[in-house]
Parts: structure tokens; C-alpha cells; sequence
């Protein structure tokens, strides 16, 4: 069988932080079940870029500034994945800059249709219960829809992940629940890339 991919973009500044936690037990899930995955960290994929925000200076995007950096190795690594795992901290309501400002320079990931129809899903941390998680988690899941992927969401009674991805308190390493759920996301993806395999552009 062909291996399964699942690659987790890790919003947060901090590489080892709430969000980093959360993401890594719907990894250890995603494992469990015979996937592969990586990680990419916003915040360093986006080091060395001179112009850290899109600008849009080109349409149709070639991704020009990703070439030869980190971010393109990101970028590159996004378009192999079977599965996205989208993790952001929870920033006014919405997601943090880091991520925002990665996902704005997947524009030629578009143009190449590298992510349609690939599975992604979404997880957030809040620093109270009610800190924002579900505006959070909407907003990953319309940058997921703008590239054409199938949002991965909630799975009914014991599958439920969180009927709009997972969610967790501040610290998230405490947040059992929240655990559990991103535990189920992962499981849920890796069975929805599966059976989606052959619906996905490759070149």
C-alpha cells in the first residue's frame, strides 16, 4: 500500500508551544494508524524572506519568493501531503499573523492545484475554554476551502473531533479532552486521505 503522508503547519511563534502540542497527538494518531507525517513551523519557514507579507506581485502566482528557501521547501512539502493538519493560536478571535501570512504565499500552490481536494483539518488553542477556538478554527477551515481541500470535521459520537475541528484550553498538555479530540481529527484524516487518494492532483 502507498504510504499516507499527513503534514501538520504549525501557526504558532513558539515551535514547542500549546498549539505544537495539540498538533503533535493528532500526529501521534495519525501514526498509530500507519502515516507518515512532518511538521512545518510557520514562523521558521518564513525566515530570511525579504518581504515577509504577499504583495501579490505576480498573477498568476509563480511562488518566486519561496525559491531556493525554506519556505519553498515548506511549500514543496505541501504539495506531496495526503492530509494537512492547519494548528493556529487563538489571536483576537482569529489566527495569528505567522500562519496568516504563510498561507497567503500558497498562491501558486493554487494556480497548480497542488492541494485540491486534499483532506485538511483544524485545530485551535484558546487561553480560557470560550478564548476564541471556533472563530479560530472557521477561519482555517475558509483558507482550506479558497485551495479547493475537503474539510475534515466531525466524525458523530465516537468519532467526534469537535464538530468543527479539535479545540483546547491554555495549556494544552492539560486539556485531556482537547487531546483526545485532536487525536480523533488525526485518525479521521488519515481515513478520509486514504479513501480520497485518487481524486487528487500529482504531477
Amino acid at each position: 500500500m502507498e504510504r499516507t503522508l499527513i503534514v501538520a503547519v504549525n501557526g504558532s511563534p513558539n515551535p514547542r508551544g500549546n498549539t505544537a502540542a495539540l498538533l503533535e497527538a493528532a500526529l501521534q494518531a495519525c501514526r498509530a494508524e500507519g502515516a507518515d507525517t512532518a511538521v512545518i513551523h510557520c514562523q521558521q519557514a518564513l525566515r530570511g524572506q525579504r518581504q515577509k507579507f504577499c504583495v501579490a506581485c505576480e498573477s498568476p502566482c509563480t511562488g518566486k519568493c519561496g525559491q531556493g528557501t525554506r519556505l519553498g521547501e515548506a511549500h514543496a512539502l505541501m504539495a506531496r501531503a495526503d492530509g494537512l493538519l492547519l494548528g493556529s493560536p487563538v489571536y483576537f478571535g482569529t489566527v495569528s499573523a505567522q500562519l496568516k501570512a504563510f498561507w497567503d504565499k500558497t498562491r501558486h500552490l493554487r494556480t497548480a492545484r497542488a492541494l485540491l481536494n486534499v483532506p485538511g483539518g483544524a485545530l485551535a488553542v484558546g487561553a480560557s475554554r470560550f478564548g476564541g477556538q471556533e472563530t479560530t478554527l472557521r477561519a482555517l477551515q475558509d483558507m482550506m476551502l479558497v485551495q479547493g481541500m475537503l474539510v475534515v470535521g466531525d466524525g458523530e459520537r465516537e468519532h467526534d473531533c469537535g464538530h468543527l475541528g479539535a479545540a483546547a484550553q491554555r495549556p494544552a498538555t492539560a486539556d485531556e479532552e482537547g487531546l483526545q479530540r485532536a487525536a480523533l481529527l488525526g485518525r479521521r484524516l488519515v481515513e478520509v486521505a486514504r479513501v480520497t487518494r485518487s481524486i487528487r492532483v500529482r504531477t
